[in-house]
């Protein structure tokens, strides 16, 4: 028999915002007990844990950091790096991408004496370009799919080695994981795996066969647990590859590379693995491409035609989600920031007149930037991904804390108002950043003059990090019921279960952003259900019609003018709002003046705002009136009339978000949810609380209408807390 290599590549990973709970429960699941039972045996393997998780662990159980180090040391584990905060390299700055490689590289090194060679790519996300970012910080090899490869031209047999790719004169090797075992490990017998090795070893000798895949599959993905370790599936895998020592050699990537010539060189088109890129694809193309993979795969051609079909790109997540877009932008924004800040920094030296502890601040600016950049929030597929509001507050927190942190650095303190005009989203459109000392807004003039960020600066929290509701691909399975496992381990990519019983009845798309600002004009038959269920009719063009803006300022204030000249019913409409902040001071004043209105015309006027980060569902977040009377929980739809306030409180949070009228108003309020995929089945997810105050609009006799409101974001149960417990309002805790 033929001897080959099987390099076993583990990747350990919890993203930046994740419950405290879930990294207990995988490390006590997983990433434990798969240590236990490794230690046992004396092959190697290669490991890679990302920031974020080794962050936690070496906080939370640095006994099992003192382990790896052990096992580093004793050569049976090679220690994978790559960037800190695992994001999606081809989404952040060339800067960022060679500064979190090399700043995890230098923490694993100094924590776990590893001397960190190879890394691993974070959702196995490639473009060429890459490489010269790779070799910069210090990367030898990586570990991409197979997939990647077939899509450059090679074939199966071509697949057991590995190869050099080249950009711009930068040389790095690339080893192809393979797909097959990805769906034998741990989810077929031992015996699968080692007829599948066995194959290749009679074909082909002194092969190098890499398994590349998610530490998770070993107890942490629904049922493997027990499948795991219960049922002792990884003893008896160890026990079969130590029985087949003799042809099987275990070893590592640096092994590897280091006794066995590649293979050649090859380049590789822009790719991530074969499920990412159908899941970037457009719903409908989605669909029809599942669709004709159903219907090829019974064809005895499709072994040859496989490797033709191919999905989307991943950058086109930003396409598909708007708000993943908007995520991407804000960090984009707090990357530029920080890098003009350490160039006037290393320009000015001593100089700079920056505050004297400024190289310490700018430090954990980059810090925050960092963590902002972790990629789980910034997509969707099998895993909850952006769908998960928890997820994307951790990202919005540090982004966030760094222009928190930015702004101390450039020194500044006390009250202040500021707006800059800049395309802020990449749109090639103007959009204004309003912004004091408490707040960060955001506006899209171009956009229906929407607010579609507004940042807590204090408590590091956008109450505008929400998502609207829209078609997916996979909500055409909620109508087939709930599926068992019929006593099979499945692949979280092939499980059907759902968390709560009559999702098919939630599934609602929205017509329009969930952001704020946006201006409704519906009949004066509007009523709560028909705004909620997305069926009153719109009778204006503001809701994305273009506003033109200015700015006005004064010493201690600022405000952003946007103007519309419209239509309703056929009738122009003009509608002018103005957005103030002041120094110092955590509330926005919202006027709007309506001119041209038709005496003759019953029309409902209605301002939406969303408002994320309030979720449902507990006694201590809720409506309350403005004197104290609560009206029930966040959850809770609403319908009152002729009212002149209402606030939103979270006291985890330790925030009340109240709304204050100049005139008597009618209030709709409803929960936004969206109905989504997770490693744990379908389920139901609170994304906002939709509230949209309304006026049976009545002109004066020159055709005006107008209404100011103050939207006030106190934090003072929080602020209070910080105080207690010695935090800096400037940065929460990661």
């Amino acid at each position: 028999m033929n001897s080959i290599r099987l390099c076993l590549v583990l990747h350990n990973h919890q993203p930046i915002g994740n419950f405290d709970g879930v990294f207990e429960q995988a490390y006590q699941d997983a990433y434990k007990p798969f240590l236990d039972v490794f230690e046992q045996y004396d092959f190697p393997i290669a490991l890679h844990t990302s920031g974020p998780l080794m962050e936690w662990l070496d906080e939370r159980h640095p006994e099992y950091i003192d382990r790896l180090r052990r096992l580093v040391a004793a050569g049976r584990v090679e220690i994978i790096g790559g960037p800190f905060y695992e994001p999606i390299l081809t989404m952040i700055p060339s800067r960022d991408r060679v500064g979190q490689i090399t700043s995890y590289s230098d923490w694993l090194r100094l924590r776990l004496g590893a001397k960190v060679q190879g890394m691993w790519m974070p959702e196995r996300v490639w473009e060429q370009a890459l490489t010269s970012d790779l070799v910069n910080a210090g990367i030898k090899y990586t570990v991409l799919d197979d997939y990647h490869f077939k899509n450059a031209g090679l074939t199966d047999e071509q697949l057991h080695g590995y190869y050099l790719t080249e950009d711009d004169g930068r040389v790095v090797s690339i080893f192809p994981g393979s797909e097959p075992l990805r769906y034998t490990i741990p989810f077929q017998q031992p015996q699968a795996t080692i007829d599948y090795l066995r194959g290749i070893a009679e074909r082909r000798a002194g092969a190098v066969v890499v398994f590349g895949d998610d530490g998770e599959k070993f107890g942490v993905w629904p049922e493997t647990k027990k499948h795991v370790y219960d049922h002792g599936w990884l003893r008896q895998f160890f026990d079969a590859l130590s029985a087949n020592r003799q042809w099987i050699h275990v070893t590592t990537l640096a092994e590897a590379v280091e006794n066995v010539p590649p293979e050649g060189k090859i380049y590789l088109p822009d790719a991530s693995y074969r499920e990412m890129t159908e899941w970037a694809l457009p719903v409908n193309q989605q669909m029809e491409y599942d669709q004709l993979v159903h219907e090829l795969e019974h064809d005895g051609r499709w072994p040859r035609i496989k490797r033709f079909f191919q999905g989307g790109f991943w950058r086109n997540f930003k396409v598909k989600y708007p708000e993943a877009n908007e995520m991407y932008a804000r960090m984009m924004m707090a990357s530029r920031r920080l890098a003009e800040a350490e160039n006037d920094l290393e320009q000015g030296g001593a100089t700079s007149g920056l505050p004297s502890n400024a190289l310490d601040t700018l430090h954990y600016a980059r810090q925050a930037l960092y963590r902002g950049q972790c990629n789980c929030s910034y997509w969707h597929g099998a895993f909850g991904g952006i769908y998960l509001p928890h997820l994307r507050n951790a990202v919005y927190n540090q982004l966030i804390a760094c222009d928190n942190l930015l702004d101390q650095a450039a020194g500044k303190s006390g009250g202040f108002v500021e707006a800059t005009v800049d395309d802020y989203n990449f749109d090639a459109r103007q959009e204004v950043r309003l912004a004091n000392d408490r707040l960060i807004c955001l506006l899209a003039p171009a956009a229906g003059g929407m607010l579609y960020e507004l940042d807590i600066r204090p408590i590091c929290l956008n109450l505008l990090a929400t998502l609207a509701r829209r078609p997916e691909a996979y909500h055409k399975k909620i109508a087939g019921g709930a599926s068992g496992s019929n006593g099979q381990v499945a692949s979280i990519h092939d499980r059907v279960v759902f968390k709560q019983a009559g999702l098919d009845q939630r599934l609602q798309y929205d017509r329009t952003p969930r952001k704020s600002l946006l201006d409704h004009f519906y009949d004066a038959g509007a009523n709560l259900q028909s705004v909620s269920r997305g069926e009153a009719t719109e009778h204006g063009d503001f809701v994305q019609g273009v506003y033109e803006s200015k700015i006005r300022r004064s010493s201690d204030r600022v405000q952003v003018q946007l103007t519309r000249l419209g239509h309703v019913a056929g009738r122009d409409v003009r509608i002018t709002k103005g957005i103030t902040a002041v120094a110092g001071s955590p509330t926005l004043e919202i006027a709007y003046l309506l001119e041209n209105l038709p005496a003759d015309l019953a029309i409902h006027f209605s301002t939406e705002l969303n408002f994320s980060s309030l979720p449902s569902g507990a006694d201590d977040r809720y409506f309350h009136d403005g004197r104290g009377n609560r009206l029930g929980q966040l959850g809770r739809q609403l319908d009152l009339a002729d009212v002149q306030s209402l606030n939103l409180v979270d006291e985890w949070l330790g925030i009340d978000v109240g709304l204050a009228f100049n005139r008597p108003t009618g209030l709709w309020t409803y929960p936004v949810e969206t109905v989504s995929q997770s490693e744990g089945g379908f389920e139901l997810v609170h994304q906002s609380v939709a509230v949209q105050p309304h006026w049976l609009v009545k002109p004066d006799n020159t055709g005006r209408w107008s209404v100011t409101f103050q939207l006030t974001a106190s934090t003072a149960l929080a602020e209070e807390r910080m105080k207690s417990t010695g935090e800096t309002l400037a940065v929460t805790p990661a």
